[in-house]
């Protein structure tokens, strides 16, 4: 599973308490029970270390073209090596 979809159900999840918690907040004296979750979980989320999904896309496809380049310098060093290799006779 991976984060995005983790992240996607926790959303969803946390979504569905604040729901219910209105509901029952609605005709209870408790009013400030759904203020003071959906604050906990927002200082919660903030302590988290979470990046958005067009920067993290950015990211991977600057470090895909870092592996692709990586990998045509180290064909040239091969190749340069293996020219530079006396042969034996």
């Amino acid at each position: 599973m991976n984060a995005t979809r983790i992240l996607e159900e926790l959303t969803a999840k946390i979504d569905e308490i604040g729901e219910r918690l209105s509901g029952l907040a609605a005709d209870h004296p408790a009013r400030g029970l759904e203020k003071n979750v959906k604050s906990a979980l927002a200082y919660a989320s903030s302590k988290l270390d979470l990046v958005p999904r067009e920067e993290f896309e950015i990211q991977r496809e600057l470090l895909l073209k870092a592996l692709e380049r990586l990998a045509q310098l180290e064909a040239r060093v091969e190749a340069m090596q293996a020219g530079a290799q006396p042969s034996s006779e």
